[in-house]
């Protein structure tokens, strides 16, 4: 059920480029941003009103690096770059994620999940077929959007987030008022929402959003950042699945070999996450949670 749960989360957010293409490709971004943020916020907030189950500083940090600056990121990399590159460069998750780990835990990557990792990536690579081309700027904030997403996971984890939809709920409100102000300083005023736009921006708040993002924080506690990391390499064929049954796009050999990679990379880490679980199964969990306890009392934020 949990990893049924954590699946769900790429494939709906692999829904994102079908639902503006189809319904909102006349609405611009920044406000379709806010509007993806602020209003899901306000629902779940609604369905749980209760304070932050973090502190504010911790609150703010994560609404803005997830939220906030990621969709910034996000909007600079979708117009300076072709969206197969932006695609693939966000593919890199797993291994950004392994390399902060490295860095900011002294966690050493395990081999096989760098192996299954850059096998995923080179799946994407295939399944998109990007460009040489690079646009420096566009890759950069392409990178940096990911790095973001992969820290406020690792934090999200750490500071061990016991109530999902109150946590998701305060995020998105926090991060969907930081970005009303770029989006007026960018964009103008928003115009006027029309009938057609209606069904795009209910499936971007409701499942998309709301649903999609309380998933991912509920599966990076249950599963772990490390597997939410890999399975973000189903958002890319979500997208182009989608492509082809509601756009009439076709896929070549190569992009099928990509798909294949991508879920033979996926089927291997789920294996050697349940060997791993069952070598664990029989020690002491005396230590752990020791462990567990100090770093959930740690302020610093690495």
């Amino acid at each position: 059920m949990n990893y049924l749960l954590a699946f769900m989360v790429p494939v709906l957010w692999g829904s994102t480029y079908a639902a503006v293409g189809l319904f909102l490709q006349d609405m611009s971004p920044y406000w379709v941003a806010v509007f993806r943020a602020l209003p899901a916020g306000l629902v779940l907030l609604l369905i749980r009103p209760k304070l932050p189950p973090l502190s504010w500083q911790r609150m703010t940090l994560l609404s803005f690096c997830n939220i906030a600056a990621f969709f910034v990121l996000l909007f600079i990399a979708a117009y300076r770059l072709p969206g197969s590159v932006a695609g693939t460069l966000g593919a890199t998750m797993p291994l950004q994620m392994m390399l902060l780990q490295w860095l900011g835990e002294g966690k050493r990557p395990d081999p096989i999940a760098v192996v299954l990792a850059v096998l995923g990536l080179i799946g994407v690579g295939l399944l998109l077929n990007p460009s040489a081309d690079l646009d420096p700027i566009g890759t950069v904030a392409a990178l940096a959007g990911t790095a973001l997403v992969a820290q406020s996971a690792l934090w999200m984890k750490r500071w061990t987030v016991s109530d999902a939809l109150g946590f998701t709920a305060w995020q998105l409100v926090l991060g969907g008022f930081m970005l009303v102000p770029f989006a007026w300083m960018v964009a103008g005023a928003p115009a006027a929402i029309t009938m057609h736009e209606v069904p795009g921006l209910l499936w971007l708040v409701l499942l998309n959003t709301a649903f999609g993002y309380w998933a991912w924080v509920r599966s990076v506690n249950t599963l772990g950042p490390n597997v939410m990391s890999m399975l973000s390499l189903v958002n890319p064929v979500t997208a182009v699945i989608l492509g082809i049954g509601l756009v009439g796009e076709s896929l070549g050999i190569l992009q099928w070999v990509g798909i294949g990679l991508i879920l033979l990379a996926l089927l291997l880490m789920k294996k050697t996450a349940k060997r791993g679980q069952t070598s664990h199964a029989g020690k002491p969990k005396v230590k752990g949670v020791q462990i567990h306890e100090q770093s959930k009392n740690t302020v610093s934020v690495r």
